[in-house]
């Protein structure tokens, strides 16, 4: 296999980055893959506590976004919204909106990444927390958004007798968003802000 001449990046030339470019092609287009073991991986990580398991949790939160009509990156959007659990537990909301960030819409990015503060609304008196912490962000587009995602998806999805879609039915759609052109405006969509759809939107069977 081909490396670069340099042992420091900046006496690299541009026939070494051009070697880079090349060959970091095929490890992008893997996320998708990485994605996918990762949640397999929370399959097997119990929520401490809690009655389900980090994967259940997801997929219960997108196969209500799902039933409620959802588009496909709300759906994805939930499915992954805790997926940064595993390696940064006191900041996974970041870190799972960065994950998402070049394949989604602007306003599912920014739920995603303050959807913790928003949830503090449920639980952060129980440990005289300020469970208004969310109101700083009450003048952006995206408030509303946020709140009904976390209201109708995320703090409802802690059911283990909720009939939830297997792992395999998001599959297809965690493919096609990670197949995306990375940043493409057309899927980033920079300003709009669309909300969640009425509920039953759409009728999705249950499985």
């Amino acid at each position: 296999m081909k490396t670069v001449s340099f042992t420091q990046m900046k006496d690299g030339t541009k026939a070494d980055y051009d070697l880079l470019a090349e060959a970091e092609k095929p490890y992008h287009a893997a996320t998708y893959e990485r994605v996918m073991a990762e949640l397999e991986r929370q399959g097997q990580d119990t929520l401490s506590g809690y009655q389900i398991t980090r994967l259940d949790h997801g997929l219960q939160s997108a196969t209500r976004a799902l039933r409620d009509g959802a588009d496909i990156d709300w759906i994805v959007g939930a499915l992954l919204h805790d997926i940064g659990d595993g390696l940064a537990p006191q900041n996974h909301d970041r870190f799972s909106a960065e994950v998402i960030r070049p394949f989604v819409r602007e306003e599912v990015t920014w739920v995603v990444e303050h959807h913790g503060i928003f949830q503090m609304i449920y639980y952060a008196h129980h440990y005289s927390w300020d469970g208004n912490a969310r109101d700083r962000f009450k003048d952006h587009p995206c408030f509303e958004s946020c709140a009904a995602f976390c209201e109708r998806w995320d703090q409802a999805s802690f059911d283990p007798g909720y009939p939830t879609e297997p792992l395999e039915f998001f599959q297809p759609m965690v493919r096609e968003v990670f197949a995306r052109k990375a940043y493409d405006p057309a899927v980033i969509q920079t300003g709009v802000v669309k909300g969640l759809p009425d509920r039953g939107a759409e009728t999705a069977k249950l499985s």
